[in-house]
């Protein structure tokens, strides 16, 4: 849909523009080479949504396998994998994604690799918890006695009942691997220029901060008001859950 909304090409240089405030014909203004900023930041807002999804999925992909496997064997295999995700989670997740960057190379291949890595192991201690939870259940119970084998039970009667607490999560971790890209692309370890990508946007404007603030001020608003979109969207399904379960209950 970006190039539907854009009013310019982002990546097209006019010289004769450059450093223009906020004005009918450029709403945003210009950047330093004469781009556009509104176009900019509608093409920056597909990548960093593109890239944020993709990492969403492979976490919970990762999450989802450790996760239920801990849960539903227990013992010896949920102690090695819970010993695994405790020595993860240990160390702060930008410093290991700055780690895993620097060694492969920045790329928007290496940025989703390097966040996927390190952000999977919230989704393994949510995912065990409630398989814990609901692994006694009666219904669970009953498929057990009528000859259901561990992995017919775990995908067809575990996982459907765990799908509300990860929709909650992953909507609000949409947010933070958006500031995450944006800032690894901020410091040149994340999507490189002339890619119009929010992180981007703001290091090419560092020189002009005080000059021509707008080149910071749309790029930083956007981030914000996206992740906080977000946040908002996660409160309001979990609230959604949360009532839907408790008319269930009752």
């Amino acid at each position: 849909m970006a190039p539907v909304f854009s009013p310019y090409d982002p990546l097209e240089l006019n010289l004769g523009a450059r450093l223009l405030p906020p004005s009918i014909n450029h709403p945003m203004g210009t950047d330093a080479v004469g781009r556009d900023m509104l176009s900019r930041i509608i093409y920056g807002t597909r990548i960093s949504l593109v890239i944020a999804a993709v990492v969403v999925f492979f976490e919970t992909l990762i999450g989802l396998i450790v996760g239920t496997a801990a849960g539903y064997f227990g013992k010896l295999v949920d102690e090695l994998l819970m010993r695994l995700v405790d020595i993860l989670l240990a160390f702060p997740g930008i410093i290991l994604s700055l780690a895993i960057v620097g060694i492969r190379g920045a790329s928007p291949m290496n940025l989703i690799v390097a966040l996927s890595s390190v952000g999977w192991g919230k989704y393994a201690r949510l995912f065990r918890g409630t398989i814990l939870a609901v692994k006694e259940e009666p219904f669970i119970e009953s498929a057990r006695a009528i000859g259901c084998g561990k992995l017919r039970i775990a995908c067809c009667h575990m996982l459907p009942n765990i799908v509300s607490p990860i929709i909650v999560l992953a909507t609000m971790n949409m947010g933070t691997i958006i500031i995450s890209t944006a800032g690894l692309s901020f410091i040149g370890l994340g999507i490189q220029a002339p890619t119009p990508e929010w992180g981007v946007m703001l290091n090419e404007a560092k020189p002009f901060m005080e000059t021509y603030p707008h080149l910071m001020i749309f790029p930083g608003l956007m981030i914000m008001v996206t992740v906080m979109a977000f946040n908002f969207l996660g409160d309001g399904l979990r609230d959604l859950f949360d009532l839907s379960i408790q008319k269930i209950g009752t």
